[in-house]
C-alpha cells in the first residue's frame, strides 16, 4: 500500500500537464533555423519547407528574404508570393523594409522572414525585428525565421572572445525558448570555406577579408560547436519535461549527469573533486547532493560545519547543491536520479568494518543494487583518511533531566504493577512496560527511551519473572519477551527521533515561508521604494536575528542607507566598502562568503536582471556561520526585495513617463489653441506700427491715437495670454508654490480692480465687501490673479451697461467670495466643464483660449479652498470663491 501512494499520480502535476498541453496546442507557432555562421543554407532550407507546405495545400507568405545575390536561393522564389516591401526614406535614401501592418492585413497561415536580428530602418513601429515576429505571433500568424547563433543575447561575450569580432545585433533568449521547433542548419566548415572561395557567401574581395577574420576554420569550428549545443540544451529541457510530465523513471542516456553522493565524511572532498573532473571531461551538468534520513550520519557541530564546506566547495565549482530527506538515504539518491535523468552515481568507497553494515545496512550496496542501468563510479579517500568523521562529542551529550523522568517513569510503573500483580497476567505487565517505553520515546526522545526499555526489561526479570528478586530465568521462553520490549524501545526511539527531526525541519521550512509571505504580502501595495526598504529591513532584522539595512542605488551610482533596522543603527564606512563592492560587482560579499570573510555584515546584491538596486547588508548577532540553507533562504530573501525595488523603480518610471507624456499633451495642445490668439493680437500690433511707421503726414492726429490705442490693447491682450500660458504651465508641472501672507480681502479685489481698470471704462462694479472680515492667508500675487481671470470671464460675457457684482460674507467657518454678472449664464451641463482646459462657452466673440477659470481652480485648489460656478436665478453667472478661515496670529 506504501509503495502505490508514493508512486500515485500528482493530481497538481497532472493539471499543470494539461494546462502546458492546452497552451502549446493553442498558441501560434514559431519556427527557428538556427546556422553557426553565415552561408550555411538557413534561407535555403527555410525556403524548401516553405515549398513543402506549398505542395501540402499551405500557402506560406514571404515577408523578408534575404537572397544576398545567390542564385540557388533565388531560384526557390518562385511559385511562393512574396509581400511588398515597405519603402522608408532615411538620409538620403530609400530602405526597403519588411511592411509589418501590410502582412498584418493579409494574416497568412505561415509567413517567411529572413534574419531575426535585424534592425528595423528609423520610423518603423518596432526597433528590432524579433518584436515584429512577437507582434505576428500574437495576432495568430505562424512565423518561419533565420538567425545565426552569434546574434544570441547570452552567447555575444562568448562569440566576441572567439572571434575578437562584438556582435551588435543580438535576439533574447527567450524568443528561442518560445520557439516551437528549432532546426539546426550544418555544414562542415570546409564546405562552407569553399563556398566563401566560391563566391557564394560573399563578393570575392570581401571573401578574402571574411576568411582572414571571422571565418577562420577555428572560429568556424566553435561557433558550429556553440550552435549545436544550444539546440541540444533545448533538446535536454524538452526531454527533462516530457519525462517529468510523464513520470519516467527509468533513466534516458542520451546526455550526460551525475550526481555526486557528498556527507560530512572529509572523503566527500575527493567526490567533489572527482565528479567535477568527470563533468568537464564529458561537459555534462553535476550536482552534489545530501540526503538526510533516519539511517544517515547524524549532523552536528562540527560536522555539520564540515558538511557546509563540502557544499560550498561544489557550489564554487560550478555544480548544484540539493538537500534530500525521506526514509533511507539510498532510497532518495536514487529518486532523485531517476527524476533527473542522472546518468553517474560518484559515491565514496565503504572504508569501515563489515560489522557496521550488518547492523546499519550498506549505503554502497543499496545503491549498487538500486541502480539499475545508471553507472556507479567509487572514489576511495585519502590514504589515512577516514570514511567517516569521528564522532561529534555533542552527540553523546545526554539529558539527564529527561533521563531522569524516565527511570521515574519506569519505578512508577513497576510499582503499579505490583500493586495489581494479583489481577495481572505476565502479560499485561509486559504491555505495562511496554507502554512506558513508548511513552518515554514520544515525551523524552531517544536515550530516555533506550533507559526506560533497558531498565523495563530489568525490573520486569527481577519482580515478576521467576525466580522472583533475582535476575535469574527460570524457562529461556521469557527471554524472548525481554529482547521484544528492548527492540520496541529501540525502534520506537529511533522513530521518534527521525519524527522529530522531520517536525523540526518542517517547522524550520514553515517558518521560511511564513517569513517570506508575510514580507511579500507587506510589500505587495508598497509603491514608493524607501518605504519597502525600510520593511525589507524591519522583517530581515527580525528573520535572521541581527541589524540589517538596505542601501539603495542612486542616479549617481553611490549607495545610500535606504532603510535600517533598528532605526537608530548606521553602518560604518568599513562596511560600507564591503556594500559598494557588492553592488559593483554584483556579487555576495562579506562574513560567510568567499570575498572580505573578514567583515562583521554580509552583503548581497539586489538586482533585477542586469539592472543593480542596490545591497541588502546583514550584521548577525550570532557567532555561528549560516549554513548553505540559511544562504539559500537569505538569497530568496533578497531576491523578493529586489522585485519590489524593481516594481517601485518601474512606478517612477511609468510616472515620469505619464508626466512627460501629459507635460507634451499640455504644450502641443497649447500650441494648437494659442496660434491663432497669439497671431491675432501679433496682426494687429503689427499692423498698426506698420502704418505708423510708413506714416509721411498723411495720418491725422485722430487715427494715430487710435492706432496706438490699438497696440496698447493689443498687447495688453497678448500679455494675459501668455501670462495664462505660464501660469498653467506652472500648474501642470507642480511648480506652483504659494508665498502666503495675511492681507486684507478688500486690498486683494482693488488690486485686482485697478489692473482692469483700462478695460472696465465705464462697466459699473458693484463690491459688497464688509469691514468685519478676518485678513485671509493667501498669496497675494496668485490670488489677485484669480480675481483678475474671473472679473476679466465676468466683462467678456455681461452686457454693456449692466454692473458686475463682488461680494463677500463668512459661512461655516469659510470666506465665501460671490463674483456675478447679469449675462446668458452658463449651458446646461457645463457646471464643471468651465474649469477644464481649453473649454469655451458657445457664446461667439469671447475672447481667450479657455484657461483663465482653470488657473483659477488650480490656485485656489493650491490654497486649500474651493470654487464652483452656478447660474443665477435672477439671469446670469456667479462665481463662488470659498476659503477656510484662518485665525491670523
Amino acid at each position: 500500500m506504501m509503495a502505490e501512494s508514493d508512486h500515485r499520480p500528482d493530481p497538481d502535476a497532472l493539471l499543470a500537464r494539461l494546462r502546458r498541453e492546452e497552451e502549446r496546442r493553442d498558441r501560434t507557432r514559431l519556427k527557428v533555423f538556427l546556422g553557426y555562421a553565415p552561408g550555411v543554407g538557413k534561407t535555403y532550407t527555410m525556403l524548401e519547407a516553405a515549398r513543402r507546405l506549398r505542395d501540402q495545400g499551405v500557402a506560406p507568405l514571404v515577408g523578408c528574404v534575404e537572397t544576398h545575390g545567390r542564385p540557388e536561393t533565388a531560384a526557390l522564389l518562385d511559385g511562393l508570393e512574396v509581400l511588398p516591401r515597405r519603402q522608408m526614406p532615411h538620409r538620403g535614401i530609400i530602405l526597403a523594409e519588411f511592411d509589418l501592418d501590410l502582412a498584418l492585413a493579409r494574416k497568412p497561415a505561415v509567413l517567411l522572414l529572413d534574419e531575426l536580428a535585424h534592425t528595423n530602418a528609423p520610423g518603423s513601429r518596432h526597433p528590432k525585428r524579433w518584436q515584429d515576429v512577437l507582434e505576428l505571433l500574437d495576432a495568430g500568424i505562424e512565423v518561419h525565421t533565420t538567425v545565426n547563433v552569434q546574434h544570441v543575447e547570452s552567447l555575444n561575450d562568448v562569440v566576441a572572445q572567439i572571434t575578437s569580432v562584438q556582435v551588435r545585433e543580438t535576439v533574447p533568449d527567450a524568443i528561442l525558448d518560445r520557439a516551437d521547433e528549432i532546426e539546426v542548419v550544418d555544414l562542415p566548415p570546409d564546405e562552407l570555406l569553399a563556398r566563401l572561395r566560391e563566391g557564394k557567401v560573399y563578393l570575392p574581395d570581401r571573401a578574402q577579408r571574411a576568411v582572414e577574420s571571422f571565418f577562420r576554420r577555428g572560429n568556424l569550428l566553435a561557433l558550429r560547436e556553440l550552435a549545436l549545443r544550444r539546440a541540444a540544451e533545448r533538446i535536454d529541457t524538452e526531454v527533462r519535461a516530457y519525462r517529468r510530465e510523464h513520470e519516467i523513471e527509468t533513466t534516458w542516456p542520451a546526455a550526460e549527469r551525475i550526481l555526486a553522493c557528498v556527507g560530512p565524511s572529509p572523503s566527500s572532498v575527493q567526490i567533489i573533486r572527482s565528479a567535477r573532473r568527470m563533468a568537464a571531461g564529458l561537459r555534462a551538468p553535476w550536482v552534489a547532493v545530501y540526503a538526510d534520513a533516519p539511517d544517515a550520519y547524524p549532523t552536528r557541530g562540527a560536522d555539520r560545519e564540515r558538511l557546509e564546506a563540502h557544499l560550498r566547495l561544489a557550489e564554487s565549482l560550478g555544480g548544484e547543491v540539493a538537500r534530500l530527506s525521506g526514509g533511507r538515504v539510498a532510497a532518495e539518491i536514487l529518486h532523485y536520479a531517476r527524476r533527473h535523468n542522472v546518468t553517474r552515481i560518484v559515491i565514496g568507497k565503504p572504508r569501515h568494518s563489515r560489522w557496521r553494515d550488518l547492523v546499519r545496512g550498506s549505503l554502497v550496496s543499496e545503491v549498487v543494487r538500486g541502480s539499475g542501468e545508471i553507472e556507479v563510479h567509487f572514489v576511495a579517500g585519502a590514504a589515512g583518511q577516514p570514511a567517516t568523521p569521528p564522532a561529534s562529542p555533542r552527540r553523546w551529550q545526554i539529558d539527564w533531566r529527561r533521563l531522569a523522568f524516565s527511570v521515574l517513569l519506569t519505578g512508577l510503573t513497576t510499582g503499579g504493577a505490583k500493586l495489581g500483580a494479583a489481577h495481572l497476567s505476565l502479560a499485561d505487565i509486559a504491555m505495562l512496560y511496554l507502554l512506558a517505553i513508548v511513552v518515554a520515546a514520544a515525551r523524552w526522545g531517544r536515550w530516555p527511551a533506550l533507559a526506560a526499555a533497558a531498565l523495563s526489561v530489568a525490573q520486569f526479570d527481577f519482580f515478576f519473572v521467576p525466580p522472583f528478586n533475582s535476575f535469574a530465568v527460570e524457562s529461556l521462553k521469557h527471554l524472548l519477551t525481554f529482547a521484544t520490549m528492548f527492540g520496541v524501545g529501540l525502534v520506537v526511539s529511533s522513530l521518534m527521533a527521525r519524527l522529530q527531526r522531520q517536525e523540526l525541519d518542517a517547522r524550520r521550512r514553515e517558518q521560511r515561508t511564513a517569513s517570506l509571505y508575510s514580507l511579500s504580502r507587506e510589500l505587495g501595495p508598497v509603491l514608493a521604494a524607501d518605504e519597502a526598504a525600510r520593511i525589507a529591513a524591519e522583517h530581515a532584522a527580525e528573520v535572521f536575528e541581527g541589524e540589517a539595512g538596505v542601501l539603495r542605488r542612486e542616479p549617481s551610482g553611490g549607495l545610500v542607507p535606504a532603510g535600517v533596522s533598528p532605526s537608530e543603527t548606521c553602518f560604518s564606512e568599513q562596511e560600507l566598502t564591503v556594500a559598494r563592492w557588492c553592488d559593483a560587482h554584483g556579487l555576495p560579499a562579506g562574513r560567510g562568503t568567499d570575498t572580505l570573510p573578514g567583515a562583521a555584515v554580509t552583503c548581497l546584491p539586489l538586482r533585477a536582471g542586469p539592472q543593480a538596486l542596490g545591497v541588502l547588508a546583514l550584521r548577525l548577532t550570532s557567532s555561528v556561520p549560516m549554513t548553505l540553507e540559511q544562504r539559500s533562504f537569505l538569497e530568496a530573501f533578497a531576491r523578493q526585495v529586489s522585485l519590489t525595488l524593481e516594481r517601485a523603480r518601474l512606478s517612477e518610471e511609468a510616472k515620469a513617463a505619464a508626466l512627460r507624456a501629459s507635460t507634451e499633451e499640455v504644450r502641443s495642445s497649447l500650441l494648437s489653441a494659442v496660434s491663432h490668439d497669439l497671431r491675432t493680437p501679433l496682426a494687429a500690433i503689427t499692423g498698426a506700427g506698420t502704418a505708423l511707421s510708413d506714416d509721411e503726414g498723411r495720418l491725422s492726429r485722430e487715427q494715430r491715437t487710435e492706432l496706438l490705442d490699438t497696440i496698447c490693447s493689443e498687447s495688453e491682450r497678448m500679455e494675459r495670454l501668455v501670462g495664462n500660458l505660464l501660469d498653467m504651465m506652472r500648474l501642470e508641472s507642480g511648480g506652483l508654490t504659494p508665498r502666503r501672507e495675511w492681507i486684507p480681502l478688500e486690498e486683494i479685489v482693488g488690486s485686482a480692480l485697478t489692473r482692469l481698470e483700462r478695460r472696465l471704462g465705464d462697466r459699473q462694479v458693484l463690491t459688497d465687501l464688509p469691514a468685519d472680515l478676518p485678513l485671509v492667508h493667501v498669496d497675494p500675487v496668485l490670488f489677485e490673479q484669480v480675481f483678475v481671470n474671473l472679473l476679466d470671464n465676468a466683462l467678456k460675457h455681461t452686457p454693456e451697461g449692466s454692473p458686475i457684482e463682488v461680494s463677500a460674507s463668512i459661512q461655516n467657518q469659510e470666506i465665501e467670495v460671490r463674483i456675478s454678472d447679469q449675462g446668458p449664464g452658463l449651458p446646461a451641463g457645463a457646471e464643471e466643464a468651465v474649469f477644464e482646459k481649453f473649454w469655451r462657452g458657445p457664446r461667439q466673440g469671447a475672447a481667450g483660449v479657455g484657461l483663465g477659470l482653470p488657473i483659477c481652480r488650480g490656485i485656489v485648489l493650491a490654497h486649500g479652498g474651493t470654487v464652483l460656478a452656478e447660474n443665477r436665478l435672477e439671469g446670469g453667472a456667479s462665481f463662488r470663491l470659498r476659503l477656510p478661515v484662518t485665525p491670523a496670529p
